[in-house]
């Protein structure tokens, strides 16, 4: 059984525009799963390029889950991008010095939203533009060139700017059979083992429940 290498930057060391993202972060704030890549013709190994205003103080995660695909062009935006609202100006005097720190906010100021948490076996298309906070389930298929300004459920389509719902994958039975699977938590030989059903078998219930059984 030949299974590509989870701790690996490459999946193929010929094919350079992809890696397994979890092995080229740095940042103690992202947390990458298993198998989940980051499609790039240019620097893929940059990825953390691609979360932006991300500062260690305000302690928010970006947290991705197993087996999601990244297209490129993918921006994760996070909390430090985020003015406060509730004066006349939402400027940043204060970051830029001098006598114009004589006010500076407090992060309760601040309209913090909290972690990014992206389930597993998410989709994103090129050119997605993640804000901070969201919570995107498992299974679900982000368009390209989407801006995600709220949660997305699982197992549902989504696209636009900002985005709306495209429509759910499968039945509402059939995805919590799917949520309850959890297919990306068993072990890597399973998964092997049950590649063509994960791929080319529109999902049933007596499948994922023979699936559930294994």
């Amino acid at each position: 059984m030949t299974i590509p290498d989870a701790n690996a930057i490459y999946h193929n060391s010929a094919i350079k525009e992809v890696v397994f993202i979890k092995n080229v972060i740095k940042s103690p704030n992202i947390e990458i799963g298993d198998y989940t890549y980051y499609d790039d013709p240019v620097n893929p190994t940059d990825f953390e390029k691609h979360v932006t205003h991300h500062y260690e103080f305000l302690g928010d995660k970006l947290i991705i889950g197993k087996f999601c695909s990244l297209a490129s062009g993918i921006e994760f935006i996070m909390n430090g991008a985020n003015h406060v609202m509730k004066g006349i100006s939402t400027y940043p005097f204060n970051i830029l010095g001098g006598d114009w720190q004589q006010y500076t906010p407090e992060l309760t100021d601040l309209p913090l939203k909290g972690d990014t948490v992206v389930g597993n076996d998410v989709w994103f298309g090129q050119n997605v533009t993640v804000l901070p906070g969201v919570k995107i389930g498992d299974g679900a298929i982000i368009g390209a060139n989407s801006v995600v300004t709220k949660d997305v459920a699982p197992y549902t389509i989504v696209g636009g700017n900002p985005i709306q719902l495209i429509g759910p994958r499968f039945e509402p039975e059939v995805i919590q059979a799917l949520e309850n699977l959890a297919w990306w938590n068993k072990d890597i030989e399973w998964i092997t083992a049950n590649v063509p059903k994960l791929m080319q078998t529109t999902p049933t219930l007596e499948l994922i429940n023979s699936l559930m059984e294994k």
